[in-house]
């Protein structure tokens, strides 16, 4: 028996992928766009000690983290990624380079997503040593970009001293203002 809020499984499906096609493309590259364009590329590879990872570590992870799961893992491109080297690198890669690294990456994982065959969602495949549904992957990717995100939106308010302006409360409700002023 059906219920008005039941979906069908591939209505889920697809619900869930349009909504992580969403938060990826639309909203964590837009904040991680606007931080990145408040610091000086200096600050951006600026660390609050050695063990800990600056902001152009944490977009060279993003990437390297999106690519291997989703464009190699679910999309079957050949997974070079050199993980140890995102946390490794100490030298000034530009805000620009890292962007446009950053754009490529979610632009590859969005027409992975696109095409993605929803029956098998459930399919397992092997990323990064362990085995995986392709909902997993996707979730862990959306889920893992969420995190670093947020560390990246912290540092940059520390290092700019300023609020981001991500939310506008003025009509009393928060509006997502970081949509209208997506920096290309």
């Amino acid at each position: 028996m059906t219920s008005q809020n039941t979906l069908p499984e591939n209505e889920v499906s697809r619900a869930f992928v349009r909504q992580a096609r969403q938060l990826l493309k639309n909203e964590y590259l837009t904040k991680l766009e606007r931080c990145l364009n408040i610091l000086t590329d200096e600050q951006v590879w600026w660390r609050a000690n050695p063990e800990s990872n600056s902001i152009g570590n944490l977009c060279l992870h993003l990437a390297g983290n999106a690519r291997q799961w989703i464009v190699s893992g679910l999309g079957g491109e050949i997974d070079a990624r050199a993980r140890q080297h995102e946390f490794d690198e100490r030298a000034v890669i530009s805000r620009s380079e890292l962007l446009s690294s950053l754009r490529e990456t979610l632009e590859d994982v969005d027409t992975v997503l696109a095409r993605f065959d929803l029956e098998r969602c459930l399919e397992e495949y092997e990323i990064q040593g362990t085995t995986v549904t392709a909902l997993e992957a996707i979730f862990h990717v959306t889920e893992h970009f969420s995190m670093h995100t947020g560390q990246i939106i912290l540092l940059t308010k520390m290092l700019s001293h300023r609020d981001l302006g991500f939310y506008d409360f003025s009509t009393g409700a928060p509006v997502r203002a970081w949509r209208e002023q997506r920096s290309e």
